[in-house]
């Protein structure tokens, strides 16, 4: 009985974690900010104990493990909600190399060393650390890298070109429809200047969901209306 009784559990916790792992979603997977790994591990810990400990009841241990899934699922909500309190749960992205530049005193907050950067920065490619122009420890713990520009590749737009611009690192203006103001004063820029870039699209504040400066200078604007029929989620 005690065999039959252990394998039911286990299939009940298999079945359960995956209901649990749809409904907090992807991202909670894939990226693994501070709060996402507190859950995963906590729900882990719990998940583990509903199949093989016959000592502690059902009961109890699916209480524990919807309370849990609860507040994870209650974070991710608020986080989405709210910029302050996103970057509060989730952590900021923290640039190590800034305009070639080594920020020491980022890499000593974070605990990351030369030899992990260096790694890093052989997994992307880059095995001279005088190529890059920026890298940037995201949130779930990977470094995105921006070369130089004599250091990019190739493309075929480039060969359209009579001469390649200063690459620069890309500004972010609206963020879940609000504008970030901070990124505006350190960059010289105004709101009314980016009234009139919202302006020249024919779209007002209301209907930006995110706005960004590119790389290349361009400002690029993404709607809240998609105007997708059918949206494809692959899986």
């Amino acid at each position: 009985m005690e065999l039959w009784e252990t394998m039911l559990r286990s299939i009940s916790a298999f079945v359960l974690m995956m209901f649990l792992a749809r409904l907090l979603g992807k991202p909670t997977i894939a990226q693994m900010t501070y709060h996402d790994f507190v859950a995963v591990i906590t729900l882990g810990s719990i998940t583990a104990n509903l199949a093989f400990n016959n000592t502690i009841s059902i009961r109890i241990l699916l209480t524990s493990m919807l309370t849990f899934t609860g507040i994870a699922y209650l974070l991710m909500v608020l986080a989405m909600k709210n910029q302050k309190l996103r970057s509060w749960f989730s952590g900021k992205p923290t640039v190590l190399i800034q305009e070639g530049k080594i920020m020491e005193g980022n890499m000593r907050k974070l605990k990351v060393t030369l030899d992990t950067l260096n790694q890093e920065l052989r997994g992307k490619n880059f095995f001279n650390i005088q190529d890059v122009q920026y890298a940037v420890l995201e949130l779930n713990g990977s470094i995105s890298v921006l070369p130089k520009p004599d250091c990019m590749p190739v493309i075929k737009k480039d060969l359209h070109l009579k001469s390649q611009s200063e690459q620069a690192f890309p500004i972010e203006l609206i963020m879940d429809g609000d504008i970030i103001e901070a990124n505006l004063q350190q960059n010289n820029l105004t709101t009314e200047w980016l009234q009139s870039q919202i302006k020249k699209k024919g779209l007002s504040l209301k209907e930006i969901n995110y706005a960004v400066i590119s790389t290349d200078g361009n400002v690029y604007f993404d709607e809240y209306k998609d105007q997708i029929e059918s949206p494809i989620d692959k899986e």
